[in-house]
């Protein structure tokens, strides 16, 4: 086994990945109560299940309830049908909430089955800011590289006219060399 300080923390926590148990319950493993229930049913399912079926046909309401719920599970939501048109962009999110609020008003959807269709508005809205502002920040990219493009342009143009200057310009040196001689003369 670990030593008790490599597997704790100084504030007596576990580390992250070990437990006071190491080996542990074995993944996959499973309870001996389920494990006894099973086998003692093994065969006599299908004999219940067809008594629970008689119970229920006969008025027993537990019986009936137990069949009821794994025919037909409780619902816990339902079909809405309000014919909201695909938004493509903020206006029609505006609109659509305005439909979904006139049908809460009129009663054919619940405040609640509104809140979660809001709910999906709203993500909606977040995703078209979120295209809008990969949209503006490509084109912000693009200008900068063409903002790059045309300094390296104008720096190059700057190099090119300074090096024609100083080629075209008369040399210090041999200018003062012919003022020597004038003087000299």
């Amino acid at each position: 086994m670990a030593n008790k300080s490599d597997t704790r923390m100084k504030h007596g926590q576990f580390k992250k990945g070990t437990s006071g148990n190491p080996s542990g319950r074995p993944i996959g493993s499973r309870n001996r109560a389920t494990l006894l229930a099973e086998q003692l049913l093994e065969g006599e399912a299908e004999p219940l299940i067809r008594e629970c079926i008689n119970l229920a046909k006969k008025g027993n309401i537990h019986a009936l309830r137990l069949c009821l719920e794994r025919v037909i599970p409780i619902r816990k939501e339902r079909s809405i049908e309000l014919g909201l048109p695909t938004a493509q962009n903020a206006l029609d999110l505006a609109a659509n909430l305005q439909r979904i609020l006139a049908a809460v008003g009129e009663g054919r959807i619940t405040p609640g089955e509104a809140q979660a269709l809001t709910e999906v508005l709203n993500s909606q809205a977040h995703l078209f800011e979120t295209a809008d502002m990969e949209r503006r920040l490509q084109a912000l990219e693009n200008s900068k590289e063409e903002v790059q493009r045309y300094r390296k342009e104008q720096d190059a143009e700057m190099t090119r006219f300074a090096l024609e200057s100083i080629r075209n310009a008369p040399h210090p040196k041999a200018k003062s060399e012919k003022e020597d001689l004038a003087h000299e003369n």
